[in-house]
């Protein structure tokens, strides 16, 4: 398959960007969600939740961006992601107000049971939030059952097999090693050395799912190597990808929190430019036969439709990262608990 940059590969560039930052942006502070529990002392769950405080409702305005622009890019994907996902998707949707909720109304009332009973649920959504996000990834490699007009026609317990629950775990692991890291640069003292020993903890479970994730996909989904075949310059990214974890140990001893993060989110982007390398053009893959798969042509909006959202996207997308950098420069630092923390 060649690589023609055309208007729909652009599309296609610009929903991986937004899920990209999605990933990157969400992943921590859901991160810091899965590890919330193992923090036993509830000033510092607290400095946890005020960490991610001003910033995790803004993060969350990336996959609705990127939505938006898969329903305006590509209807027909996002019609079948969304008809054959739906009750994987309304359990997300569940999961997200849930946690929402969690968040706000720990800090309404200062008696025990209430607030472990807040934080238990802060956690368990943080952790099934990203568990679906994987078992989402898994079943776009592993591909769907569809039929020529392009519904699926499977179950949503057919979505659950061996190799998506551990993308799912693989994603869980991702995001708690992120969250990790992230947690390090804006925590101090005891918590922040706490902290700092949980991260290499999280990077061995991470490294241990990744390999084995990664060894399942070559044997048994080889397609997704195809274009690393007939590009090897691509596995440059796999590379780049391994180092970037090995430097977050490194960043972490020497006390530079902050590059052990950026390393933190450029596995991520790595990780996603993979998966998307491995199946372009293809946004959906047909299991039962591969001519039913949806892809950045048979699913795309027409031509004047894809040129008009461009226009709209190259206006939008640049407040939506201006809006973003500015909340976390203005609540840059370490994290100070006061009277109007949560």
């Amino acid at each position: 398959m060649e690589f023609t940059f055309d208007l729909n590969t652009i599309w296609f560039l610009i929903i991986g960007i937004l899920l990209i930052g999605y990933s990157i942006l969400d992943g921590f502070d859901l991160g810091v969600g899965a590890l919330h529990l193992f923090v036993k002392d509830d000033t510092e769950r607290r400095i946890m939740l005020n960490s991610i405080g001003p910033v995790w409702d803004g993060n969350e305005v990336w996959l609705v961006t990127g939505g938006g622009a898969l329903f305006a890019a590509f209807p027909h994907v996002y019609a079948t992601v969304f008809s054959g996902f739906y009750t994987a998707i309304m359990m997300l949707l569940f999961m997200l107000i849930f946690r929402a909720v969690a968040i706000e109304f720990r800090s309404k009332r200062p008696m025990r049971w209430w607030r472990q009973m807040w934080d238990t649920a802060f956690s368990i959504a943080s952790i099934f939030i990203a568990f679906l996000a994987g078992i989402a990834v898994g079943n776009l490699i592993t591909g769907i059952p569809l039929n020529a007009n392009k519904e699926f026609i499977g179950t949503f317990w057919g979505l659950i097999n061996p190799y998506t629950v551990l993308v799912g775990v693989t994603t869980v692991a991702l995001f708690m090693m992120h969250g990790a890291i992230y947690g390090v640069m804006k925590t101090e003292n005891e918590l922040h050395n706490k902290l700092r020993g949980w991260v290499n903890n999280t990077i061995i479970f991470f490294i241990i799912c990744y390999i084995t994730t990664t060894m399942s996909t070559l044997i048994y989904y080889p397609h997704m190597i195809q274009h690393f075949k007939e590009y090897p310059i691509l596995f440059v990214l796999a590379l780049l990808n391994m180092l970037a974890i090995a430097n977050i140990p490194r960043e972490i001893s020497k006390g530079k929190d902050f590059f052990a993060f950026l390393s933190s989110c450029a596995s991520i982007a790595a990780l996603l430019t993979l998966f998307a390398f491995g199946v372009f053009p293809n946004f959906v893959i047909a299991s039962n036969n591969p001519e039913f798969s949806l892809n950045i042509y048979n699913a795309a909006s027409s031509h004047k439709t894809l040129n008009i959202m461009l226009i709209i996207a190259l206006i939008g997308i640049p407040f939506v990262l201006a809006y973003t950098i500015s909340i976390y420069w203005i609540f840059r630092g370490k994290v100070k608990l006061n009277n109007m923390s949560y």
